[in-house]
């Protein structure tokens, strides 16, 4: 088992398909920990439950990651700890939690990242592309920009990696 510090904000992968892909510490982080902030707790609720993690859990995404910062620091300063998890992979590549680590830096507040599945690794082990340089882009502007973004990283020379959803797949390829 993993020793626990109080006070301490734990940045946790979870599984990107299958829920067996989630690491020991991570299950014994998420098990021990005062608080969970997850992207949608609904979706992470799938998770919990497999494990049998019981819990307190809270919202923390894009349009609420502000609030919850300030309340989440309380806590943490008050000596609880918290684990943030996102819907798949690590949290903060591409999802919510920038805001929060960075108010607990500032802060004084321990941040202890655990290694564990990221899409965008993930993906680019298994392509067949370079993978000795590469660039990570994220998501792409759905609208405003997108474009200038796409040229900006047509000449690239190293192996691009980008987030794109399902429906505007072929849409980016052929642009």
């Amino acid at each position: 088992f993993y020793p626990m510090t109080a006070a301490t904000l734990y940045i946790v992968p979870t599984p990107i398909g299958n829920l067996q892909d989630i690491t020991e510490r991570a299950i014994d982080v998420l098990g021990a920990v005062d608080w969970i902030a997850a992207e949608d707790t609904r979706h992470s609720q799938k998770l919990l439950q497999h494990f049998s993690i019981q819990a307190k859990t809270l919202s923390l995404h894009d349009h609420n990651e502000e609030k919850r910062t300030q309340m989440l620091c309380n806590k943490l300063l008050g000596g609880e700890s918290v684990a943030l998890i996102s819907d798949a992979g690590t949290p903060l590549i591409s999802d919510p939690g920038f805001v929060l680590v960075r108010a607990c830096r500032s802060n004084g507040i321990n941040v202890v990242a655990l290694p564990g599945p990221c899409a965008a690794i993930t993906a680019l082990s298994a392509s067949g592309l370079a993978t000795d340089r590469f660039i990570f882009e994220g998501f792409l502007p759905h609208k405003k920009g997108r474009q200038s973004r796409l040229k900006a990283i047509a000449n690239e020379k190293r192996t691009t990696v980008l987030y794109e959803s399902p429906h505007r797949l072929v849409k980016c390829l052929t642009q």
